[in-house]
């Protein structure tokens, strides 16, 4: 059965699953001082970098509207399901204005099917269901059964993070200055991860020194999952290829995943990250 899979641009999605897949991405928006951009639209990984350079600041973002999400439904052909999984509901009103769209839409059109899940995820997490929801339609599930069996995925999903700078946090405004300079000269690092009740990001642990943060970072897999043969990892990075690879590479002697994901975080995602920062996703036990 055809499907049409969407996301918004809070999902990072590794060229292995969007060569292969037919995803229609809905951008968020980025709030430079110098102007407004879709991120991934207007503004490429790059280009993002560049600006936060040149202006010395980090974009506010904004969510796609309700009319947003309609216009990209409505541009999708009226017999095909739409499955949309959506950047989590505790970073951002994405996820409900995904839903005002779709209810709008069906209002015209009551015939269409069309389904958001909140992911409580972001990043990888979100390329990580997506390559899961591409997997099931592939074996013949009818949309109601891969519906049900997302959402039992995304309840599933565990989204680690390690940063490597706690610049963005501060520039952002999301850490004191003062506390942020003295983690510097501690040279603290946070882990992270997505809330299972609510999908926001909360600190989880604070490390002192690098190897030491991504040690401990590695380790933690083990507390989610003891089995892992049949599953896959998904990983982003934040302008940060080589250490990415190094990392994913010590994950996978440690843990013999079937296969890896592993792409650049977008615009949305470097914002909070930092440069240096890694997710990881998988399905825990």
């Amino acid at each position: 059965m055809d499907v049409q899979l969407m996301t918004d641009s809070g999902a990072d999605i590794p060229e292995k699953l969007s060569n292969d897949f037919d995803i229609k991405v809905v951008p968020l928006y980025l709030h430079f001082s110098d102007g407004q951009y879709k991120s991934g639209v207007d503004m490429d990984t790059p280009a993002f970098y560049q600006k936060v350079a040149e202006l010395n600041e980090l974009p506010r973002s904004a969510a796609p509207s309700p009319h947003d999400f309609y216009h990209a439904y409505k541009n999708v052909d009226p017999t095909v399901p739409i499955l949309m999984l959506s950047l989590t509901k505790g970073l951002s009103s994405t996820f409900e204005n995904a839903v005002t769209g779709k209810d709008m839409l069906l209002e015209e059109e009551p015939e269409r099917k069309i389904e958001v899940i909140n992911t409580k995820t972001a990043s990888c997490g979100i390329a990580l269901l997506l390559g899961e929801a591409h997997a099931k339609i592939n074996e013949n599930y009818s949309f109601e059964q891969l519906v049900e069996h997302m959402k039992i995925r995304s309840e599933q999903t565990t989204t680690l993070f390690v940063l490597k700078t706690l610049e963005n946090l501060v520039m952002g405004g999301r850490l004191d200055k003062v506390k942020g300079t003295i983690a510097k000269t501690l040279n603290i690092k946070l882990l992270m991860k997505a809330n299972e009740e609510v999908g926001d990001i909360e600190v989880t642990e604070k490390v002192r020194g690098d190897k030491k943060s991504i040690r401990r970072f590695i380790d933690q897999i083990g507390e989610y999952t003891k089995n892992v043969e049949d599953k896959i990892i998904s990983m982003t990075h934040c302008n940060a290829e080589d250490r990415a690879k190094i990392v994913l590479e010590e994950i996978r002697k440690k843990y013999p995943f079937k296969d890896a994901y592993l792409t650049e975080c977008g615009p949305l995602i470097s914002t909070y990250g930092g440069e240096g920062a890694l997710v990881i996703s998988f399905f825990k036990d």
